[in-house]
């Protein structure tokens, strides 16, 4: 399960939610769609943007008491398959490998840039993401670098 939101509080009287997505997919709050709350499973019965989130109604929470009882909670959905998508999940843990079949190291972590994600690697290298050129889910990735990029992490 990922996470995917959270419920910042609750919106009027008639139980509904106002919830902030911690994904790009609005998909997520899509009517129809399930989000879990801890162990509690939450139906999305309708929803619209609103302000930096998502006035959301979920089936079975009827009434501002049940909706306050959501609030502060971290909301984790399934993961989306996409095999056109790169997802942070699928990258951590992979063994990143230039074009010349040299491995790099393992991805830590995925640093958020404006202008393309980078992936910081174990051995100390930071990797945007716009030259990644093939991705094995979780296990490897191909990059495709500019000629000394990994040069100017060297001592």
């Amino acid at each position: 399960m990922l996470d995917v939101g959270r419920v910042a509080r609750s919106h009027g009287l008639r139980g509904e939610v106002v919830v902030v997505l911690t994904s790009n997919r609005v998909e997520r709050v899509a009517p129809g769609s399930t989000l879990f709350a801890g162990d509690r499973a939450l139906t999305v019965a309708t929803s619209r943007p609103h302000k930096n989130g998502h006035i959301v109604v979920f089936t079975g929470v009827d009434g501002r008491e049940q909706a306050d009882l959501l609030k502060g909670q971290v909301l984790q959905a399934d993961p989306i398959h996409d095999p056109d998508e790169l997802w942070v999940h699928e990258l951590i843990g992979s063994m990143v490998v230039d074009q010349t079949g040299v491995e790099r190291g393992t991805v830590t972590r995925v640093l958020e840039n404006p202008a393309s994600d980078i992936l910081e690697l174990d051995t100390g290298p930071l990797v945007p993401v716009r030259f990644v050129t093939e991705f094995e889910p979780n296990t490897k990735i191909m990059v495709d670098v500019p000629d000394g990029m990994f040069d100017l992490d060297s001592p």
